[in-house]
């Protein structure tokens, strides 16, 4: 199928710009709700801020859920410190040296906005030396310098800044010539762009799917629990499109979709696997299969809530993830198409 891959970018570079750590998602949120009133899809929202769409198909006894969550890594303020900086909370599983040097935005409850960069609390090799260097990168050797004429927790205070703000970190996103797009929290906006352009093509092109689909846009999923409430009831089959992670010793591809055998939370439903493996095959997708130890899903936390589905796992190959993340068109372009002939597939 030819796909749009200008729109695709458009949809991507629109989500990947709006700021949405675990539990600061509403903004982002209104936008995917924006984007489905444009397309005429039907939806709902639950009391948790997840969205589901529903597209009608032809069987609406045995539905099918896809879901990929807006949700990203972030930070919280965890409280002020004496000199004006702020001292960090992580949202979400990172290593802290991949945000060592980050710009970032700060988000009072009132909803005012304060730039920052995150550094050690040994920034300079200049004054520290080998204590800079040799700096273990814990929460607590962390800390946001803000971009305000400060030195005081009083002044701090002073500016409406307090405990419990959000850190959004920068997403610094480029698309390059040769087809590579780097940027922060790939993981999981890259799927969210993907379902969105899925959704845009069915309805425009006015396909009757055999059977009724849901999309599930979830908004807790960095910390576990983004798809365990809220299931359309009738599905049967659920795919969480989140990513796969191509590195050392791993069989995933920045090239191609990649379908998860097992994770942490364990194998998933062999049969549905083959049947996704299977139209790889039969439409020439370029795939790969991996098991990800370190690694759960929304489809883990629909399973741990008790759902009886069945559960697979597929998603572009994100490199570096969740740190300053790497893919390639060919591999979100993979993956959008096992998405749409899947959900064709009778």
């Amino acid at each position: 199928m030819n796909y749009n891959e200008d729109k695709i970018k458009y949809y991507l570079k629109n989500v990947l710009s709006i700021p949405s750590p675990s539990g600061y998602t509403e903004k982002i949120m209104n936008y995917i709700k924006k984007e489905l009133q444009i397309l005429n899809v039907q939806y709902f929202e639950t009391n948790k801020g997840a969205i589901v769409a529903t597209i009608k198909g032809k069987n609406d006894e045995h539905q099918r859920t896809l879901s990929a969550h807006v949700d990203t890594l972030g930070a919280m303020v965890k409280q002020i410190n004496s000199s004006g900086t702020l001292a960090i909370d992580p949202i979400g599983g990172f290593m802290m040296n991949s945000i060592e040097g980050e710009n970032c935005t700060i988000e009072t409850i009132d909803g005012k906005i304060f730039t920052g960069t995150i550094q050690s609390t040994k920034p300079s090799v200049h004054i520290s030396g080998n204590d800079a260097r040799e700096l273990k990168r814990t929460p607590e050797n962390m800390e946001v310098i803000l971009d305000e004429r400060i030195s005081s927790k009083k002044e701090v205070e002073e500016l409406g800044l307090g405990v419990g703000d959000f850190i959004c970190f920068n997403a610094r996103t480029l698309f390059t010539e040769k087809g590579f797009i780097k940027s922060r929290h790939l993981d999981d906006k890259a799927s969210v762009a993907i379902l969105l352009y899925a959704i845009k093509h069915i309805v425009e092109s006015n396909i009757e799917l055999p059977y009724t689909t849901n999309i599930f846009i979830s908004n807790y999923e960095e910390v576990g629990h983004g798809a365990s409430a809220s299931m359309p009831e009738k599905t049967k089959e659920f795919v969480s499109v989140d990513m796969g992670c191509p590195g050392l010793d791993q069989n995933s591809s920045e090239y191609s979709v990649c379908i998860c055998a097992k994770d942490s939370s364990g194998p998933y439903d062999l049969g549905l696997r083959k049947k996704l493996t299977d139209i790889c095959k039969k439409e020439n997708i370029d795939y790969k299969i991996d098991i990800y130890p370190h690694y759960g899903s929304d489809a883990s936390a629909a399973l741990r809530a008790g759902y009886d589905i069945k559960t697979a796992l597929i998603g572009a190959g994100i490199f570096a993830s969740h740190g300053y993340e790497r893919t390639h068109m060919d591999s979100i372009l993979s993956t959008l198409d096992l998405v749409v002939k899947y959900c064709l597939e009778s």
